[in-house]
């Protein structure tokens, strides 16, 4: 039966792509959070032609949802012949802005010499398709299979999964006795299987000082001028540290085996307009810092680094003032390979590319993090088609054969947890 399942799959390599092409042209822009509804519509029409009961549920009063951006998810259910285990598939929908240095049209989805191009080709609509035709051949191929196949398609991990991810685990989607296993294909390569990331903690770090005459800046105090000593200080103590700690994760690639720290934004004084600003000393500037950090580090100790710098600048730099607001944290997952998700999924690996799969850990959180800690289920992965490296990235572009592949580890994985095979080691 996997024989006749894994050609079937190459049989709906078209289809597949289509899928995906069609997924991309939804432009599910986030920030703002656009035409969420229309690409969980799209999911929800196909699959429910397929059999499976579909919901729409919108995440009212999680960050961003507004009339005009409303956070929708999509849920689709389909409950097997006799009792069994649950596996769902989940996927975000939206994705990144194109920005500039495109050498095709972002939302077209074109194909050319073997791979398809477009925002969210690799992050991660070609994942979504992926488990869409992996969920639907093996329910063509074995229709009489135990259990529950899922597939969700939410809103928001770009800016953190809160009206997705997050607000489906609050109300029980993501634990158990609901579901027991969870693949999110995510792209970390064709060849490898995802069992946690780093942490990451965002704050906004703002200087305070006194406005006045542009001309006379004596008379007032630059805010500016605090944040540069502010960002000295960080490359001349802080950046250095960190290089020098490593972690004993898989994290992948082997540069984000350290600690690391983004200056994400900055702004100080007026903004520029379409004129000239008037002339003045800025009161204020503030940036916004992406810390990622290790499961050997600790959040506070993490969060005091920041504050010992502002601190002692404050005792060193006439009239250095500041303030320190938190944005966003989640701490680092790591989940044990041998449990039945991972050790499957990698099972199903060797089966369709005749390699050793490996585990690693991405660079940054994905929607496990609310998995794991909110749903409570650490029987969760990322696999899906896909270079990492080229998410957000312009051309963005997934492989067409790793777009084929990754759909027969998915449906081979599906297909074993659900018949609860044990996974060889």
């Amino acid at each position: 039966m996997p024989e006749t399942l894994l050609r079937r799959i190459d049989d709906k390599r078209e289809d597949l792509v289509e899928l995906t092409r069609a997924l991309v042209r939804v432009p599910t822009v986030n920030p703002p959070g656009e035409a969420y509804r229309p690409c969980c519509e799209l999911l929800g029409a196909r699959l429910a032609a397929r059999g499976f009961e579909v919901r729409y549920l919108r995440a009212e009063g999680t960050p961003g949802d507004s009339d005009r951006f409303p956070r929708w998810n999509v849920v689709a259910r389909r409950e097997g012949s006799r009792p069994g285990p649950c596996v769902h598939l989940n996927g975000h929908i939206d994705v990144v802005e194109a920005g500039e240095g495109w050498t095709v049209d972002p939302w077209a989805g074109e194909v050319r010499e073997g791979k398809l191009y477009g925002r969210g080709t690799c992050d991660m609509k070609g994942g979504i398709a992926a488990a869409v035709v992996a969920a639907e051949t093996l329910l063509e191929v074995e229709p009489d299979l135990p259990g529950v196949i899922e597939i969700s398609g939410t809103a928001d991990e770009e800016s953190g999964g809160y009206g997705g991810v997050a607000w489906l685990a609050r109300r029980g989607f993501f634990s158990k006795p609901r579901v027991d296993h969870v693949i999110i294909p995510e792209p970390l390569n064709v060849d490898r299987v995802c069992i946690g990331h780093r942490g990451v903690w965002w704050a906004e770090v703002t200087t305070h000082g006194r406005i006045a005459h542009g001309s006379m800046p004596f008379l007032g105090d630059c805010a500016v001028r605090h944040m540069g000593a502010f960002l000295q200080a960080l490359e001349d103590e802080l950046w250095p540290k960190l290089a020098r700690r490593r972690t004993a994760m898989p994290v992948v690639p082997e540069a984000a085996r350290a600690s690391t720290l983004n200056v994400n934004a900055i702004h100080g004084g007026q903004p520029l307009g379409e004129g000239l600003p008037s002339p003045c000393v800025p009161d204020s500037c503030r940036i916004v810092l992406d810390r990622r950090f290790l499961i050997e580090e600790r959040l506070e100790e993490v969060k005091g680094e920041i504050r010992a710098i502002l601190e002692r600048l404050a005792r060193e730099r006439p009239g250095f003032r500041w303030s320190l607001r938190d944005l966003f944290e989640v701490e680092p997952v790591l989940i044990d390979p041998d449990l039945p998700v991972p050790r499957t999924v990698a099972r199903a690996i060797r089966t369709v590319l005749g390699t050793e799969p490996a585990f690693v850990c991405s660079p940054g959180t994905y929607d496990q993090k609310h998995v794991a800690r909110i749903g409570g289920l650490r029987d969760c992965v990322a696999y899906g088609p896909g270079i990492l490296d080229l998410a957000h990235q312009p051309d963005e572009f997934v492989g067409i054969e790793d777009l084929v592949a990754a759909t027969k580890v998915l449906a081979l994985s599906i297909r074993a947890l659900l018949r609860r095979e044990p996974a060889a080691a």
